[in-house]
């Protein structure tokens, strides 16, 4: 699906020894280089207006993640290594552009792939943006700010646990409002704050239908478990990489140099990643939509925002510097809700 772009975006087919992509850029060409990293159910897209308004001297670049838009099919992510083949990715990417270093900016799951790249990559980093990420211990499945898991087997985390009806749809190139499980429905009511409305809705939404579907891709495969949810992660696709079964040991994190700056910034209304997220297995089964619920003593929502800052502070001890902001009235994505705000403080934290 070929997806219009924004007057200031250019859009290029890159091959890299890794991947075939398509890749958005904005800025001239010799600027100091910053990597957009997406989210879930998303692609490139979603970072446009941001890319068009960067500071003068900068030069954006933005992929379909692997997975994701028009990524190349063939290309699966291995969830055993966790954000492993993402952030190689990226790195790839940065190989065959000839740069040598970037400012790095990730939303959701694209926060979930600069943990491993601060990791693995830490001297490529200029500066890291975080955008409402992804714990550092993965997604689902931990009960408290160590990462603790629930279970052995992680049950309640991974692919397994999508939403059918989500699924059908984007299946469909459903865009209508007609279910509360639309993409559509779920761009407008988890993840910006209603009664927000992008002003590139449709384009936003073309990009959610470009998700590549499959037991490989979205929603990936899953393995039964005798532990509530009765479902644990299996080997392929993001939803599956994101579960903690896979996490990195962030103590690598506290250990690498050099060490980057970090902003992390989120906001203030967001249901995807918070202490309580929507989608946590917990939440739904305390609202009693997931039966058989264990109850808060075995799995508890998982503390996603304390466990980020829990790793953070520790990141900071150990030399390293990160700035937490809240962007007030906005959701899962304040660089579409609130894109002044968010550059105001965007823009600070790359050009100090």
């Amino acid at each position: 699906m070929k997806i219009p772009t924004m007057a200031g975006i250019t859009a290029k087919v890159i091959t890299s020894s890794r991947l075939t992509t398509r890749v958005l850029f904005a800025g001239p060409e010799a600027g100091t280089p910053v990597l957009f990293l997406h989210g879930n159910v998303s692609s490139a897209t979603w970072w446009e207006e941001v890319m068009v308004t960067l500071p003068e001297g900068f030069r954006g670049m933005a992929p379909d993640q692997r997975g994701f838009g028009q990524a190349e099919p063939a290309k699966k992510i291995d969830a055993t290594r966790g954000m492993g083949d993402l952030a190689d990715d990226a790195a790839a990417l940065l190989d065959h552009l000839n740069l040598e270093h970037a400012h790095i900016v990730g939303n959701s799951l694209g926060g979930s792939v600069i943990w491993r790249l601060l990791i693995d990559y830490p001297e490529r980093i200029l500066t890291a943006t975080m955008v409402a990420p992804g714990s550092p211990y993965g997604f689902g499945s931990t009960k408290d700010v160590t990462g603790m898991p629930c279970y052995n087997d992680f049950a309640g985390s991974g692919g397994g646990l999508a939403n059918p009806e989500l699924l059908k749809r984007l299946a469909a190139g459903d865009r209508s409002l007609d279910s509360i499980f639309s993409p559509r429905s779920a761009l407008r009511n988890l993840l910006v704050k209603p009664p927000f409305i992008p002003d590139r809705e449709e384009e936003l939404v073309s990009a959610m239908l470009g998700i590549h579907l499959g037991e490989q891709d979205y929603p990936g495969d899953s393995v039964p478990s005798p532990n509530w949810p009765y479902v644990a992660p299996g080997r392929w696709g993001a939803a599956n990489a994101l579960s903690p079964k896979y996490a990195d040991n962030v103590d690598k994190l506290h250990t690498v140099t050099p060490k980057v700056n970090i902003l992390w910034t989120r906001g203030s209304h967001d249901l995807a990643v918070s202490n309580n997220a929507a989608s946590d297995p917990a939440t739904v089964g305390a609202a009693g939509l997931l039966p058989n619920w264990p109850g808060p003593e075995i799995y508890p929502p998982q503390p996603m925002l304390d466990q980020t800052r829990a790793v953070l502070e520790q990141y900071t001890a150990a030399g390293g510097f990160y700035r937490e902001v809240v962007i007030h009235d906005t959701g899962h994505a304040p660089f579409l809700e609130n894109l002044a705000a968010f550059n105001e403080l965007f823009h600070q934290h790359i050009i100090d």
